[in-house]
Formats: C-alpha cells, sequence, structure tokens
C-alpha cells in the first residue's frame, strides 16, 4: 500500500473526527509519520486538512496542526532542495545552455510553488503576481480586478494550487455579480467585504474551508461580516456586546448591595447588584453583579 493511501484512511477520520481526544489522537498518528512527501501530500490532501485546524477554537488542536504544518513544509522544501541539487550537478553544461535558450523563447507559464497541504508553498506572501496568474476571463476590467483580490485573499497563506483558487475567486466573482445585478456599487461593497474577511491572517479556517470545498461559493457570498468572523473575534464581540450591556443598562441606576452571591473569580461574598428587564414582560428579569472586590461582572435570568 502506497503511502498516500495509508494517509487517505486518517485524513477521511479527521474531517470528521468530533472531540477534541479524536483528533489530537489523529493529529499525533500524522505527525509520526515515517515518510512525507509532496506527491504524497498532494494525493492524500493531508495538508489541506491539517492546515484548516490551525484556526481551531481547542488550543492543544491549533498548536499540535501549526507544529505539523511546519514539520511537513521543511520536509517537502528538503525533498525538493535535494532533488534539485542532483539535477544541477548531473546537467551537463551544453544542456544548460540549451534549456535557457527554450525558456527565454517560450512564454513562461504560471508555476505552483509546491508544498504541504495540496502541492504549493505556504507562505505569507503569494499573489496573483507572485503565482504568475493572469485574471483576465471576462474584458471587463473591473470585473477582472475584483477577482484577482479575491484570489489574492484566498491564496497569500494557502497550500493549495493556484489553478483550484483561481476558479474559486472566479466563482466567488460572477455570484457577486448575479446576486447584486452588475457591477453596481452593492457589488463592490460585497467585494470589499469578502476582500477583508477572507485575507484576515486571524481567519485561516475561513478561506480553507473555501479552497477546499467545505463551504460552498454561493453560501459564503450570502453571509455578512459577523458570519465570516474568526472565532477568536466572535468571542471578543460577545464580550464587548456584554460590557457594553452592563454600562448601557446600569447607566444611573442605583445598585444595592449583598453578600447573597459569591464571586466566581476571588470567591469573596462582597457585591452589588441591580435588576433589569431585558426581555419580554413575562419572562424573568436580568440581574446584574459585580464584585466589590476584584470587578468581576456575571448576570443571570
Amino acid at each position: 500500500m502506497s503511502a498516500a493511501a495509508e494517509l487517505k484512511p486518517l485524513v477521511k477520520s479527521l474531517n470528521s473526527a468530533s472531540t477534541d481526544e479524536e483528533i489530537l489522537g489523529i493529529l499525533n498518528t500524522l505527525k509520526n509519520q515515517a515518510k512525507i512527501t509532496e506527491a504524497v501530500l498532494r494525493e492524500s490532501k493531508a495538508g489541506l486538512a491539517v492546515g484548516k485546524l490551525r484556526s481551531n477554537p481547542s488550543k492543544p488542536v491549533s498548536e499540535l496542526a501549526k507544529e505539523i504544518v511546519k514539520k511537513w513544509k521543511h520536509e517537502v522544501e528538503r525533498e525538493k532542495a535535494a532533488g534539485g541539487g542532483t539535477k544541477a550537478t548531473t546537467k551537463p553544461p551544453a544542456a544548460k545552455k540549451a534549456a535557457g535558450s527554450s525558456a527565454a523563447a517560450t512564454p513562461s507559464t504560471p508555476v505552483t510553488p509546491t508544498v504541504p497541504g495540496g502541492g504549493t508553498k505556504y507562505n505569507d506572501t503569494r499573489s496573483a503576481k507572485s503565482d504568475g496568474v493572469k485574471v483576465e476571463y471576462t474584458g471587463d476590467k473591473t470585473r477582472d480586478k475584483c477577482a484577482e483580490l479575491i484570489y489574492d485573499a484566498l491564496v497569500f497563506d494557502s497550500g493549495a494550487p493556484s489553478e483550484l483558487i483561481l476558479n474559486r475567486a472566479k466563482d466567488i466573482e460572477k455570484t457577486v455579480l448575479k446576486a447584486n445585478d452588475g457591477t453596481t456599487a452593492a457589488y463592490k461593497a460585497k467585494i470589499r467585504s469578502l476582500f477583508v474577511n477572507l485575507k484576515d491572517k486571524n481567519n485561516p479556517g475561513l478561506r480553507g474551508s473555501v479552497i477546499s470545498g467545505d463551504l460552498a461559493v454561493s453560501q459564503l457570498c450570502v453571509m455578512s461580516t459577523q458570519d465570516m468572523a474568526s472565532e477568536e473575534r466572535k468571542r471578543a464581540d460577545e464580550l464587548i456586546a456584554q460590557q457594553n450591556l452592563f454600562n448601557t443598562l446600569g447607566a444611573g441606576e442605583q445598585e444595592a448591595e449583598t453578600d447573597a452571591f459569591q464571586c466566581g473569580r476571588c470567591k469573596q461574598r462582597k457585591c452589588r447588584y441591580r435588576q433589569a428587564q431585558t426581555r419580554s414582560a413575562d419572562e424573568p428579569m436580568t440581574t446584574f453583579v459585580t464584585c466589590t472586590v476584584c470587578n468581576n461582572r456575571w448576570k443571570f435570568s
């Protein structure tokens, strides 16, 4: 059985794993694979599966995924360097000259950098320009430029082939165009929103799911900025919203002191509290509690 064939069941199990323990077990197995090559990663799609987990909410999972991607990247780079070194020393001078003349005489085609996760080089500097990709498929400069922006957003830290990413960028541009009846102001605003959220360095999960096809283009194009935000950003926004709720509802309200509540942080019973009707009238009031010792705040209904 080939190395890629051995990896495929692990990749399938990784994609369907539902607990952190399962994911970590499979990742450790993948990490200890004896031989990883570009061809193996390309055929098994292990790099894409592991790359998506770098943004997993579980820190042990995300850290291990990052470690594996880095390890595989180095192994593939060593493989490429070793292959290149052998060819350079065995190639006759005449052959080198002929090859150089041929390359100068014929137009170069886009070359996809090689690496784990689908066969391309993982870094944070990829773009349509660096990949040698010309996005000219509509005859409309505005549309072509918008598709190029989406390509740049998807590709900048990706390990997927440029052909795949170009197709995804075109599909996104066409879907946004159709939804907004042409290159209108709304079309341009949506393209900008997609570009910003897809290129967010803290949101690799969104890029990975779009490239792999786990997130359909049709679904992506109707998502709001909040929907596209990374889990880290969503948690931060939720904390800000809670703090704003405390500040807004508490403005000018009298708070009573009590020892009926115990602070979960410092375990003291020195608190102030107030109540507000934050939902419908037939629902219980919400109680807002503030610890006077450590300023910890919480609420309950």
